[in-house]
Formats: C-alpha cells, sequence, structure tokens
C-alpha cells in the first residue's frame, strides 16, 4: 500500500506539471502579438560558422645547448627581437678550452709518433737491403770456396792412394773442405734469416700504418673537441621574438644531447611573420567550412575591434572530447594591425559560410511553417492579408532571403513571437496529449 501511495503522488506530480505547463501555452495563445508591416527590399545577408580558437605563430623554436655548464652571457629577454646568427645564449668555455688543449696534444703525439714509425721503416728497409746484399756476395763466395776446398781434397785423395802425398796432406785437405762446406751453409742460413727481417719490416709497415690510423681517431677527436667549444655559444636560427626564457645568467644548465631527459629549455623564440588561429568548429558545422572561407576574428582585448583571414587547414580528424566531436580548422590572420593579437590569446572565430547581396530579404519573424512550407502574410492594396507559400535560401537568424515567392516592393504583415506563440501552442498540445495518456494508464490502473 506503501508503494503504491508514493506512485500516486508523483503521478500527481506530473499531472499538475503538464497541466501548469498546457496553462501557460494556453495563455500565451490568448496574448495579442502587435503586428508589423515590412516591405521586401533588396540587401546583403551573411551567414557564419561561430567558434573560438587560439592564437599561435607561424614557427616556435625551442633553443637549448648542446653543452653543459653555466651560463655566462643571456642578452635578450622576452619580447626582444632577434635576428638570424645573433649572439643568444653563452656557456662558459673554460672546460671545452681545455679538452681542445688535450685533444690537440694527443694530436701531436700521434704525429710525432707518425714520424717516428716511418723513419724507423726506412732504416729497416735499407739495412735489410744491405744485409741481403753482403748475404749474397758471401753466399755466392762461399759456394766458390767450397766446391774448390771439396775439389782439391778429392785430388789429394787420389794423390795419397797412388802413394804420392803424405796423409798429414789429405786429412789437411778434407779438414779445409769441410770448414768451406760449413761457411756455405751460414751464408745459406744468413739468407734465411733475412727473410725473418723481411716480415719483422713488415710488422713496422703495419706500426706506420696503425700511426696513421691514430692521427685520423685523434682528428676526429679534436674537431669534436673544437665542435663542443663552438657549441657553448648558441647563435639564433631564425628571425623572431623571445617568446619565453627559462634561465638566467649563471644558472647551470644540461646538454640537450648528451642528457637523458632532453636536456634545459633556455627559450623559445617565435615567428611572428604569420599569425594563426587554431579553431575547434563541432562536427555538425564542419561540412560547411571549406578552405579559402573569409573569417571574422575578434578577441576580449580588444573590444570592438575586428580581425580578418582565411582558411588555410581543415584537420581530416576529429578529436572526441567527452562525446563532443571536433574539427581543428588553421586560419590565418591577415591585415596590417594581426600584430596587436598574441600567441595564446582566444580569439572568437565567426568564419563565413555564406555572403549574399541584392538579395531579397524579409525579418525571419515573417516566416511561418506549415506542413514543411514557409508562409508569408502579403498586405494587398485593399488591406486584406494574402498567405503565400515562399521558398528561402540562406538566414542569420534575423533576416531570411527569399528566392521564390515574393517580389521587391511587396509588403509583409507579422505578428511579433507570432512563431514562438505557435510553438509553445505545439508544445502544449504535445503535453495535454501526455497528460490525458497519463490518465488514461491511471485510470486502467
Amino acid at each position: 500500500m506503501k508503494k503504491l501511495f508514493i506512485f500516486l503522488i508523483l503521478v500527481a506530480v506530473i499531472i499538475t506539471g503538464g497541466y501548469l505547463w498546457a496553462t501557460r501555452g494556453m495563455n500565451a495563445k490568448t496574448e495579442t502579438p502587435q503586428w508589423s508591416t515590412v516591405k521586401v527590399e533588396k540587401g546583403s545577408i551573411r551567414t557564419a560558422v561561430s567558434c573560438t580558437g587560439e592564437v599561435v605563430s607561424n614557427l616556435d623554436v625551442e633553443i637549448k645547448c648542446k653543452a653543459s655548464g653555466e651560463v655566462i652571457n643571456l642578452p635578450f629577454d622576452i619580447s626582444d627581437r632577434v635576428k638570424k646568427g645573433d649572439l643568444i645564449v653563452e656557456i662558459d668555455p673554460v672546460d671545452e678550452q681545455r679538452k681542445v688543449n688535450q685533444a690537440k696534444v694527443t694530436l701531436e703525439s700521434s704525429q710525432a709518433r707518425l714520424i717516428q714509425n716511418k723513419v724507423n721503416l726506412q732504416i729497416a728497409q735499407r739495412s735489410l737491403a744491405i744485409d741481403r746484399k753482403s748475404a749474397e756476395a758471401s753466399l755466392k763466395s762461399a759456394v766458390a770456396t767450397a766446391k774448390d776446398a771439396r775439389a782439391k781434397a778429392e785430388r789429394i785423395k787420389k794423390l795419397f792412394e797412388r802413394k804420392i802425398t803424405t796423409q798429414e796432406s789429405r786429412e789437411t785437405a778434407e779438414t779445409v773442405a769441410i770448414q768451406a762446406e760449413v761457411d756455405l751453409e751460414n751464408a745459406r742460413i744468413r739468407i734465411e734469416k733475412l727473410e725473418i727481417t723481411a716480415h719483422e719490416l713488415e710488422l713496422k709497415r703495419q706500426d706506420v700504418r696503425l700511426a696513421k690510423a691514430q692521427i685520423e681517431m685523434n682528428k676526429i677527436d679534436f674537431s669534436l673537441a673544437e665542435q663542443r667549444l663552438k657549441d657553448t655559444k648558441v647563435f639564433s636560427p631564425i628571425d623572431g621574438v623571445v617568446s619565453e626564457r627559462n634561465v638566467q645568467s649563471g644558472q647551470i644548465i644540461s646538454s640537450g644531447i648528451s642528457n637523458v631527459g632532453g636536456g634545459t629549455l633556455v627559450m623559445v623564440l617565435s615567428d611572428l611573420t604569420r599569425l594563426f588561429i587554431l579553431a575547434s568548429v563541432d562536427e555538425s558545422d564542419i561540412g560547411k567550412v571549406k578552405l579559402g572561407q573569409k573569417v571574422i576574428i575578434t578577441a576580449d582585448a580588444f573590444p570592438g575591434k575586428r580581425f580578418f583571414g582565411k582558411i588555410e587547414r581543415i584537420a581530416t580528424k576529429g578529436v572526441n572530447i567527452s562525446n563532443v566531436v571536433t574539427f581543428e580548422v588553421k586560419i590565418e590572420v591577415q591585415g596590417r594591425e594581426k600584430q596587436l593579437l598574441k600567441p595564446e590569446m582566444t580569439a572568437n572565430v565567426d568564419i563565413i559560410v555564406a555572403d549574399k547581396s541584392g538579395v531579397l530579404i524579409v525579418p525571419s519573424e515573417a516566416l511561418l511553417r506549415e506542413k514543411g512550407d514557409y508562409i508569408v502574410r502579403v498586405k494587398m492594396d485593399e488591406g486584406r492579408l494574402e498567405e503565400r507559400r515562399v521558398k528561402v535560401g540562406i538566414s542569420d537568424g534575423v533576416v531570411t532571403e527569399i528566392t521564390e515567392g515574393l517580389n521587391q516592393g511587396d509588403t509583409v504583415a507579422f505578428r511579433r513571437g507570432e512563431a514562438r506563440s505557435r510553438w509553445r501552442t505545439d508544445s502544449s498540445r504535445r503535453n495535454l496529449t501526455s497528460s490525458r495518456a497519463m490518465r488514461m494508464m491511471i485510470g486502467g490502473r
């Protein structure tokens, strides 16, 4: 019973609300709007898509230093203009200068070592050549001596066998021959040793090559050290304005190359030669927006002032935020006074999607809807009102273009607020219908 009681109370509240709404609609109907007349004339009409956006610069360049250290010179501050090539940041170069000096000394040492290796190679080459000539001459001499000694020993042996010479002469000749053969073998060994010396000479050539490679490596190290020294000075890459400065003189900053976190952001330079508005257009309006359309821009900082621009880019993909899809539209601000706008300002944007002049226009309040058609009341010469169906073009909410059904000079009569009153009446009828349905449902229960 308690639940039924609560349900009946809720139904009563709903019925009462519907009744009050219907009563208000009927009271509105009983109000008598004042009649107004207006002649149909030619004029201008413009429709626009309204949205908001953010002012951005043509280009923002983040300035970071390749070198780390203490800032000793920071000549520009926020809003200062800089030209391409101006010195904008200088780091204390003492440490980098020491590294340059160290790399220079290492390079000079490598160059001296190369000279030494080259001299050693030349000496070894000349010594090898002399030793080879000497060994070859000794070998020839040993060959001849050994041959002669052996022949003499053979002759004395034959004489000894014939009892012409003594045993002592034979033994002496044999000893001389053996000694000569030993000398020959030693000469051949010296030749073989020269081959080993030739291999050692190849090692000296490799030492020269290694010394040359070391010089190239030291040259690279020296060049890198010089570059790091140059990196202690940062020059402006563009003509622009300092829009952000994050460090002060005396501050220690980290390198943008070697630091894992990306280094210290010193400043931001902005190119303000061109200004843009990044506007967010609702998906319901994006179909009306086209490249090259004109745009009227206003900013709260300059009340009553209008800036002008045109659409440069329309995003292909929208952005969904809280189930609201918008598309980014890039608008270039044009005109001499565009420099009044500053990056990050909020701008109000009206994108002109249609602009006509010399067309027939009537107040939008003069248009009534009936069965999907537009109707206006035309005041005839005898004073009576004639309803005419018309076709409409664009509308800015205040006036509407008439493309067919009226002529210039016609007088249109309308009652202000009548269109709203009709809407309220229609709404009241819908509410009354809902109330009756609710009462029938309750009666059924």
